[in-house]
């Protein structure tokens, strides 16, 4: 597949040299299908689709095909909070129990709804391995959902402040605590803050009839496809193709820290606002100041340094060019978006599987060639 018409008089040479590093990355970890884009902050640079997004019907992936996002989600959770800062509708130093009165610390300091942000709130971080729910699950049943994971899980077990400590639920009680300042369900509030003023039309919270959606895949020996099956809720697992698994369209129980789906030229205008300082193709989304907090990394911890939604893995403190990013992975799929803002670049990988690869080496190689 060719690139798109878009790309930019990028080094020829290197371009190529990338191309053969992405096809080289999907041999070796057997990945079915990969899309990547590259974003500058004013424009989509290139976007290209490799491999397969459905093994069994041999569907391309494109650059249009659309994946699960998973965690890259928190990052338009944290941005819709941050605007609603920026408008004085959410005090990020209040405590969050003003908001969502279950999550309040037993003693010492009530955490604040900042922390929420840097996941230095105290939450714990359940593995969230059954938070899928069908794809024909309506926006009813997947809230009903997330309120009974929130009622189970939904309190810090670890004083606030602390060094940070990745959380899913954070992001569930963040995404609650968005819902009442804004006065409006969650998923309702991102699509207008966000989605539809940066043009991310074809993202979304749910599976869109008109979407050539990747099916998500497994690789697993056929010894273990019955553990699969009794890991996840009845229905999702589907056909074996070859030495992968399908799994039937599904949805992530919790729009605040996984819901989102939508392809990678989508992923890139979230980047490209940040990248941007806050506006993307004219249209001011954040302050100035506000994005570039976000991507401040300020907090230690575990296993990511954070900023106010942006993260870093300690192995990658003082990493030249400079980056920070964020990963979305879950089962039947492997994503990552990271931001260069000394290079004024963005690039998102996402693919259908759910073993890590090397995102590193694969974006390394695209910004080589964009970087000049």
């Amino acid at each position: 597949m060719s690139p798109t018409p878009s790309t930019p008089p990028a080094d020829p040479d290197l371009l190529a040299a990338a191309r053969a590093t992405v096809t080289g990355l999907m041999a070796r970890h057997s990945v079915p299908g990969l899309t990547v884009a590259v974003t500058g902050p004013d424009r989509l640079l290139y976007a290209e689709g490799f491999g397969n997004a459905d093994l069994a019907a041999r569907r391309p992936a494109t650059a249009d095909t659309a994946y699960l996002w998973f965690s890259m989600s928190k990052i338009a959770t944290a941005t819709v909070a941050m605007r609603l800062a920026d408008e004085g509708r959410l005090d990020l130093d209040a405590p969050v129990e003003e908001l969502v009165p279950a999550y309040a610390a037993r003693s010492g300091p009530q955490p604040r709804v900042r922390q929420l942000l840097d996941h230095t709130a105290g939450a714990p971080n359940p593995l969230p391995v059954r938070w899928v729910l069908p794809a024909d699950a309506d926006d009813a049943e997947v809230d009903a959902f997330a309120r009974r994971v929130l009622a189970r899980h939904g309190r810090p077990t670890r004083p606030a402040g602390g060094p940070a400590r990745y959380s899913n639920l954070g992001y569930l009680v963040l995404a609650e605590a968005v819902s009442r300042a804004a006065g409006a369900p969650f998923p309702d509030h991102v699509r207008r803050a966000l989605l539809a003023p940066a043009g991310m039309t074809g993202t979304g919270y749910g599976h869109r009839d008109d979407a050539a959606s990747a099916t998500g895949y497994v690789r697993l020996p056929r010894p273990l496809a019955p553990a699969l099956r009794a890991a996840l809720p009845a229905g999702i697992v589907g056909d074996r193709h070859g030495g992968h698994v399908a799994l039937r369209p599904f949805r992530v129980a919790g729009a605040g820290y996984g819901g989102l789906i939508g392809s990678a030229p989508d992923a890139a205008r979230l980047l490209r606002l940040h990248l941007s300082d806050g506006v993307v193709d004219g249209t001011r989304i954040l302050f100035p100041e506000s994005t570039r907090a976000m991507r401040t990394i300020v907090m230690p911890g575990r296993p990511f340094d954070l900023g106010l939604g942006w993260f870093r893995r300690p192995a990658d403190r003082g990493a030249r060019p400079g980056f920070v990013e964020h990963w979305g992975t879950g089962g039947g799929f492997w994503n990552a978006m990271r931001l260069y803002p000394d290079l004024g670049l963005g690039v998102v990988v996402m693919a259908n599987t759910t073993r890590a690869y090397d995102h590193s080496a694969l974006m390394a190689a695209l910004v080589a060639a964009f970087a000049g």
